[in-house]
């Protein structure tokens, strides 16, 4: 399976450079799973593709304003980091630009000295360990000096923060949005509560895993960067009843899909738990945990495409791009949806 396999045409001008006014007014794009049948909707209408008892899953992880620029202490050099992983206490896991820069020892200051980072060790592809100095509550100070850490195919600034935050963000941790997340309300998801479908939360911190792109030719020998996850007893209870009542989980998002997988792959069954994953879903993945998914359109080559061709099938997934992009939905962070399910499927 090669990497190139799914590639698609894209116009530069269907990336989402800004999210719309109202985030339930983005596009929904219904696709059968199987049959590859397509519905154009309003995102809003979700709710008309839900079923009483159906268990609708969103990951509340909240996005940390991780980017941030300082210098180095030596030379003034300008150093940008990418906060990715809080591996124990004041360490964590850095993206670096531009990482030649900083060697074993590099102190680097933020703001009036704010904020200093030492590297403590050194990873691959720009990835570096660093120890912060701080004196105060550390994200206090980050949102003080940190800006949000938007994919670097958005070039418009984002004047609105909070819009690259769903409503339901609580955990602190990611480096970013889950943004499946992004296009439902407070409202929308008190309408579909109303309605019998039971909403449930787990939490993944969204790092490196879910954006890095795959640089091999073969997909199997792409490597998946861990991300933590969580769950809790109250959602496995929710979750294990549904399975046994053999009612929908809908996942929202991919990194919902992955969390859940993962745990169903490690024990066999919903449980309170939390660990770290890198599981990489692609086509002959067998789902052992979702029925359907809401999610955006995804970035060519990329693993989310790749995940979305294995619950359904590489050829539709890519008929419905074209159909996607012929019919000028928005793509990526801040474009428009789809739901991936079986049509009619009650």
């Amino acid at each position: 399976m090669k990497t190139d396999d799914f590639d698609y045409y894209l116009p530069e001008e269907l990336i989402a450079q800004v999210p719309l006014k109202n985030r339930e007014e983005s596009r929904l794009l219904v696709l059968d799973k199987d049959t590859g049948e397509k519905i154009d909707d309003k995102f809003y209408n979700i709710i008309n593709y839900l079923n009483k008892g159906d268990v609708l899953v969103l990951n509340d992880t909240k996005v940390i304003p991780a980017r941030v620029i300082g210098t180095k202490e030596d030379t003034g050099a300008v150093i940008e980091l990418l906060l990715l992983k809080n591996s124990e206490k004041d360490n964590w896991e850095c993206l670096v630009k531009p990482a030649k820069r900083v060697k074993m020892g590099t102190i680097i200051s933020f703001g009036n000295g704010e904020l200093k980072a030492k590297c403590i060790g050194i990873g691959e592809e720009g990835i570096r360990y660093f120890t912060f100095i701080y004196n105060g509550i550390f994200y206090e100070i980050l949102d003080k000096l940190g800006t949000m850490p938007l994919p670097p195919y958005i070039k418009e600034k984002l004047d609105d923060q909070s819009r690259y935050q769903t409503v339901y963000a609580k955990n602190i941790g990611s480096s970013a949005a889950p943004t499946a997340g992004l296009h439902f309300t407070k409202e929308l998801l008190k309408k579909i509560e109303d309605k019998g479908v039971i909403v449930t939360y787990i939490t993944l911190h969204v790092g490196l895993g879910t954006f890095r792109p795959v640089n091999v030719e073969d997909v199997t020998k792409h490597k998946m960067h861990s991300e933590f996850y969580s769950m809790t007893k109250e959602t496995s209870d929710i979750l294990n009843k549904a399975k046994e009542e053999k009612r929908r989980l809908i996942a929202v998002g991919t990194t919902t899909t992955r969390t859940l997988e993962t745990i169903m792959t490690k024990y066999n069954t919903f449980k309170e738990c939390s660990g770290w994953t890198d599981i990489f879903i692609y086509p002959g993945y067998e789902f052992k945990a979702i029925d359907s998914l809401i999610t955006n359109f995804h970035l060519p080559k990329s693993t989310l495409i790749m995940l979305v061709s294995a619950l359904s099938s590489k050829n539709i997934i890519l008929d419905t791009y074209k159909y996607a992009v012929e019919n000028k939905y928005r793509f990526f962070s801040f474009g428009d949806a789809m739901f991936i399910t079986k049509i009619n499927c009650k």
